[in-house]
């Protein structure tokens, strides 16, 4: 009986300590790390210099227990399907080759170099998942894009493929860009499982930043429009405080 009467006095002083909510039940703050991979089609000017490209990146986003959000976003674009005609006519022999300072035939190559900047806003809808952090993802971006064709040279020195004469060559441009992202996010329950996917289009109005093209003896100007779009797939870390489930007796 006196253990009784000590166990009662002592309820009123127990409690169990809810700090923090839970991701299953709540729509709470979170910070999201995500890495993804996407492949791009391209489309407008882009169509005509490149053909599909991959796409590597990264994003760190707020998430607000309404479920809005907001973060940045990096992603570094690479292929090698390169398709401006003619670009290395100067350069190329009767025989249609390219030799090195020694006479050699230089082994060269074309690529797809660039990247994009962004600053996104957008919402979670928790039309579906495990929980009300997870749901259909809408996201708009602003920056900045920017690519050019990178020429290679092997295991040859072509004086006229090097150093500041690859200025002529490689069409570099930039210019302010927006994004548009529909796609699906899952926070798992215990954290575990973390992803996203979904369809993602780019568009950039770019400028040509090369003073002077070589191989068609003319500058490049007015204004590009850009276009890529494709799949997006990536994988979540999530960072926020979880509930502390353990009983604290005082």
């Amino acid at each position: 009986m006196r253990a009784l009467r000590t166990l009662l006095l002592l309820l009123p002083l127990c409690q169990q300590v809810h700090a923090q909510v839970s991701i299953r039940d709540t729509s709470m703050a979170l910070t999201a790390v995500s890495a993804s991979y996407a492949y791009q089609i391209p489309g407008g000017d882009m169509a005509l210099r490149f053909g599909g490209n991959s796409n590597l990146g990264i994003n760190v986003l707020r998430k607000f227990p309404s479920n809005y959000l907001i973060g940045l976003e990096g992603a570094f674009l690479f292929g090698n399907q390169v398709r401006e005609s003619g670009l290395l006519r100067n350069v190329i022999t009767r025989e249609g080759q390219i030799v090195d300072q020694d006479g050699v035939m230089a082994d060269i190559q074309l690529f797809e170099r660039g990247y994009t900047i962004m600053a996104v806003a957008g919402k979670i809808i928790p039309v579906a998942g495990p929980n009300p952090n997870s749901g259909l993802m809408l996201k708009l971006g602003f920056g900045y894009i920017r690519h050019k064709i990178r020429i290679q040279t092997q295991k040859n020195e072509v004086p006229n493929l090097q150093g500041d004469y690859l200025q002529g060559y490689d069409r570099l441009s930039a210019g302010p860009a927006s994004m548009l992202y529909i796609g699906y996010q899952h926070f798992g329950n215990r954290g575990r499982i973390n992803f996203n996917i979904g369809f993602e289009m780019t568009t950039g109005f770019t400028q040509p930043l090369r003073a002077f093209n070589f191989d068609t003896e003319r500058a490049e100007t007015g204004t590009r429009f850009d276009g890529l779009m494709g799949l997006r797939a990536g994988w979540s870390l999530p960072i926020y405080k979880r509930r502390d489930d353990r009983i604290h007796f005082y």
